[in-house]
């Protein structure tokens, strides 16, 4: 996997450099959160590490940048901001997973290959449709009456997720186990966040929402009464 961190505190930006590297993955590093832009959407990194306290620009300027620029690269936001309304400014921004500091090397390395793995494997079923939205696992598009909608890669899982049982209700426990691939950390406020910024996305502009809440049960997909 083609990595890119983007780190303000060089020991560190090394530290983590050299433990994915032992893993077989390439990486780059930068130092400044504009240089560190410009790099991301020159290079198409799969996965970036971002810190939010860069100095020339703030890292959620450059998260916003990344998905302005339309990069598909996955984002995982490493900062000492742990506080709750930071972490949901992060995945309201469009990131993909969240770690503070100070935080386990190992920890970090099996969730950066934890969203590798998620962007990597195919599903058997290459093509999913509910309805007018059709979903294109392989080449991961997503169209919604003859519109392309650009998604967030984690946004893509969920949804993924979802079309692949229509009408299932699927618990927000479960979401985030079989997303983020763990079952600590993602509480409640998280999988609505998600939920929400696919409802704006897929549901947004037309008639018939596609993308329900169960009350007191979860979420799911399916077709319009």
């Amino acid at each position: 996997m083609r990595i890119l961190v983007l780190e303000d505190e060089r020991q560190l930006a090394r530290h983590i450099t050299q433990a994915l590297t032992r893993r077989g993955h390439s990486v780059s590093t930068q130092h400044d959160g504009a240089t560190g832009l410009r790099a991301a959407l020159d290079q198409a990194p799969d996965l970036v590490v971002l810190d939010l306290g860069l100095p020339s620009m703030e890292g959620l300027a450059v998260l916003a940048g990344l998905r302005t620029g339309a990069s598909p690269a996955r984002v995982l936001i490493l900062t000492a901001r742990g506080e709750v309304d930071q972490r949901v400014k992060g995945l309201n921004a469009g990131a993909d997973d969240y770690m503070a500091k100070p935080f386990s090397m190992d920890e970090l390395v099996a969730r950066i290959e934890a969203l590798g793995r998620r962007g990597a494997t195919p599903t058997a079923i290459d093509l999913l449709d509910v309805a007018d939205l059709h979903m294109d696992v392989h080449h991961r598009r997503v169209v919604r009456a003859g519109k392309p909608i650009a998604l967030s890669p984690r946004e893509f899982d969920v949804l993924q997720l979802l079309m692949q049982e229509p009408g299932r209700v699927f618990s927000r426990t479960e979401l985030c186990e079989r997303v983020w691939q763990r079952d600590h950390e993602y509480d409640t406020r998280t999988v609505e966040i998600f939920i929400t910024r696919l409802r704006k996305k897929v549901d947004s502009g037309f008639p018939s929402p596609l993308i329900h809440t169960v009350r007191s049960v979860g979420y799911t997909v399916r077709l319009p009464k």
